[in-house]
């Protein structure tokens, strides 16, 4: 079986692909001082108490955070015998090379996507990713990922807000009953929430304007359900794209020679 790794800057998250489907999906906070031998005891206690019976043959790894590529091979190696690949890696190849300036490293996650998206919606997408930061992934009609844009995150924003302005408490982010607050928090809750749905559509608007061809809008991350109840641009909301594509990318590297 498959142990996909998806390392974001908040969170990671470790899922089994028994090749047809996920059977189990974990998330931890990403941590660069966690060891090997700390993931797999946390790990490991899952797949017991779940009785989740996996025999992992085969790992793949995404990650934002360089910092704990390592230890995560060490993981995969130590406890399962296998040698992960890692996208952004010389040996782990994907379907279409990025078409970006030279010297530009993209992050692997919007590579990810890119793969996925394109193989469940075809091409020209423009893939919005809610996590630490807002991405926006702009996708060729072959796949390629051709460039995007990055704005600071929903949470990010709402964090710098709070410890910015003393008297503005921390809120969580959610859809406001009214676009008029009249309390601090309802005020604060509508500026983030429909400021939001302002920046999508303005950035997809823009981006729109720049190709030449009609583009779908593919919404995914922990938020994107959430943002999709205050604008219909969104053809499609993929809650486990980036698990796909890593699943993707892992079968085309198992299949070219």
């Amino acid at each position: 079986m498959l142990l996909a790794i998806d390392c974001g800057n908040t969170n990671t998250v470790f899922s089994i692909w028994n090749g047809t489907a996920f059977i189990a999906t974990w998330r931890i906070a990403s941590d660069h001082k966690r060891t090997a031998d700390e993931y797999f005891v946390w790990l490991s206690s899952l797949m017991m108490l779940t009785r989740t019976e996996a025999q992992i043959t085969e790992a793949i790894i995404s990650s934002t955070v360089p910092r704990v590529v390592f230890n995560l091979r060490v993981l995969c190696d130590r406890y399962f015998n296998c040698r992960p690949l890692v996208v952004g890696k010389p040996d782990c190849r994907l379907p279409v090379a990025a078409r970006v300036d030279q010297g530009t490293t993209v992050g692997p996650d919007r590579l990810v996507n890119t793969v996925a998206g394109h193989n469940r919606h075809g091409g020209d997408l423009i893939i919005v990713d809610f996590g630490t930061a807002t991405t926006f992934d702009v996708v060729d009609h072959d796949g390629a990922y051709v460039g995007g844009v990055i704005a600071p995150g929903v949470n990010l924003s709402l964090e710098a807000l709070h410890m910015a302005a003393a008297a503005l408490p921390h809120i969580d982010v959610a859809k406001p009953a009214r676009a008029i607050g009249t309390n601090t928090i309802a005020c604060m809750q509508s500026g983030v929430y429909w400021g939001y749905v302002g920046l999508v559509e303005g950035i997809v608007r823009e981006i729109r304007r720049e190709r030449t061809r009609p583009m779908k809008v593919i919404s995914t991350g922990g938020l994107a359900s959430l943002f999709a109840q205050g604008t219909e641009l969104f053809h499609s909301i993929e809650d486990d794209l980036t698990m796909q594509g890593l699943v993707l990318i892992n079968d085309f590297n198992k299949d070219t020679p």
